[in-house]
C-alpha cells in the first residue's frame, strides 16, 4: 500500500538532519508491504522568505493529505524581528493546531553504549526508559485573550492564558494510561495543582479517568518536583504526563538524561492515527551547514512515524536496531562524542545506519536461504 510522506526541512540544521532521514527511510526493504511517496514543502522562516507565510496553505493542504509529515527544525535569528504572527514558530504552532495534533510523545531512553555521555552519574541513569505524553494543542500557546497592552502611564502589559477544557484533558489522559498499560503500568501526572485552577482540573479529570484503567498506577507531582526527580531519580517514571507548557520545559531537561538533545525523537499525534514526527531539537544555526548536527533523533523520529502512522512496527524495529548496532559499533556525532573520541558527521552517522540496515537485510535473506 503507497503511503504518502509530506517532509518540512524547514530551518537551520533542519534540511541537513531531514535529509539523512530521507535516506533511512530509502533505504528499507521495498518488499515489506509498504511503498512511500515522500513530498517536500516549506514551513518556517523557510516559508517566509519564499511565501510570505510561515505556514503557507500549499503546505498545509499537502498535510493533510499524506500519512504522516516529517519535520526538520524551524526558527533561528534570522527572523527574530519578524511580528508575532510571522515568526516560524507560529507556523509550526498552527500546523499542530489544523491537523489536532494534541498528544505529543517524547521518548527518553538511554543507550548503554552512551552512558558515559550523559551529564549525570552512571549509577543514577543506568536503565532510563521513559515517555513523556504532552498535551499539545491547548495551556498558554493557544490561550485567549493574549497580547500586549498599554496601561495607565505608559506602561506596558503583556498577557498570556492558561485554559484547559475537561475533555482536552480526558483525551490526552486516555493516550498516556493506554501507552502505560502497553509499558510498565505506571503514569505520573504532573501539574501545579497547588497554585492554578487550570492544574486542579487537570489533576480531577486525570484522577477520573485513571479509575478506568485499575491496572494502572497513578500518582501526582508538582512540576518543580518532577524537575528535580528527573535529575535525582529519573529511572522512576514511565509515563509522564503533562500540560503543554510543563512538557516543553520538562522533555528538554529528560533529553540531556540520555547525552544529547540530538537523540530524541518525537511524535505528535490526531485522534486519527495521522502524525508529526519530529526530533525535539530546535534549528541550531550556529552549526547549520557545517555536517556536524546529529541525525539521529531525526532518524528515531522515522521510527515512530512507522509504528504510530504507517502501520509498519517490524520497520521500525529494524530502524532503532541500527541505530542501536552503530552505536555499539562507535559511530558518534559531536555532541554525543567523549573527549578524545572523533566523530562523525551528520553525513556519515546517516550512512552508518543505511549500512547497518542492509546488513541486517543480508542478513535476513541469508537466514530465509538457511531454512
Amino acid at each position: 500500500m503507497l503511503k504518502k510522506i509530506l517532509v518540512l526541512p524547514g530551518d537551520g540544521i533542519g534540511p541537513e538532519i531531514t535529509a539523512q532521514a530521507v535516506k533511512v527511510l530509502r533505504g528499507l526493504p521495498s518488499h515489506s508491504g509498504s511503498e512511500f511517496e515522500i513530498e517536500e514543502a516549506l514551513i518556517g522562516g523557510a516559508a517566509v522568505d519564499a511565501a510570505g507565510d510561515p505556514l503557507p496553505e500549499e503546505t498545509l493542504a499537502k498535510a493533510r493529505q499524506a500519512d504522516a509529515v516529517l519535520l526538520g527544525a524551524v526558527g533561528g535569528p534570522d527572523w527574530d524581528a519578524l511580528s508575532p504572527k510571522l515568526r516560524p514558530e507560529r507556523g509550526l504552532l498552527r500546523l499542530r493546531a489544523e491537523l489536532d495534533l494534541f498528544a505529543n510523545l517524547r521518548p527518553a531512553k538511554l543507550y548503554g553504549e552512551l552512558i558515559n555521555s550523559s551529564s549525570l552519574k552512571p549509577e543514577v541513569i543506568e536503565g532510563l526508559d521513559l515517555v513523556i505524553v504532552r498535551e499539545l494543542t491547548g495551556d498558554v500557546y493557544y490561550g485567549e485573550p493574549r497580547g500586549v497592552r498599554t496601561l495607565g502611564g505608559g506602561e506596558r502589559q503583556a498577557f498570556n492564558t492558561m485554559v484547559y477544557r475537561e475533555s482536552e484533558i480526558d483525551r490526552i489522559a486516555r493516550v498516556a494510561f493506554k501507552l502505560a498499560v502497553q509499558r510498565r503500568g505506571r503514569v505520573c501526572s504532573v501539574d501545579k495543582a497547588n497554585v492554578l485552577e487550570a492544574s486542579q482540573l487537570w489533576r480531577q479529570v486525570v484522577a477520573d479517568v485513571a479509575c478506568e484503567f485499575p491496572g494502572v498506577e497513578l500518582t501526582h507531582m508538582y512540576v518543580d518536583n518532577a524537575a528535580m526527580q528527573l535529575v535525582r531519580r529519573p529511572t522512576q517514571f514511565d509515563v509522564l504526563l503533562t500540560p503543554n507548557l510543563f512538557g516543553d520545559i520538562l522533555s528538554d531537561l529528560a533529553a540531556m538524561l540520555t547525552g544529547s538533545i540530538g537523540m530524541l525523537p518525537s511524535a505528535s499525534v490526531n485522534q486519527s492515527g495521522k502524525g508529526l514526527y519530529e526530533p525535539i531539537h530546535g534549528s541550531a544555526p550556529d552549526i547549520a551547514g557545517q555536517n556536524r548536527a546529529n541525525p539521529l533523533g531525526t532518524i528515531l523520529s522515522v521510527a515512530m512515524m512507522l509504528h504510530f502512522s504507517l502501520g509498519a512496527p517490524l520497520m521500525a524495529e529494524r530502524v532503532e536496531r541500527a541505530v542501536a548496532d552503530v552505536l555499539r559499533q562507535g559511530v558518534r556525532t559531536q555532541d554525543i562524542a567523549t573527549p578524545g573520541e572523533s566523530s562523525a558527521g551528520t553525513g556519515e552517522m546517516g550512512n552508518a545506519v543505511v549500512n547497518a540496515l542492509g546488513i541486517e537485510r543480508m542478513s535476513m535473506i541469508a537466514g530465509r536461504r538457511e531454512v
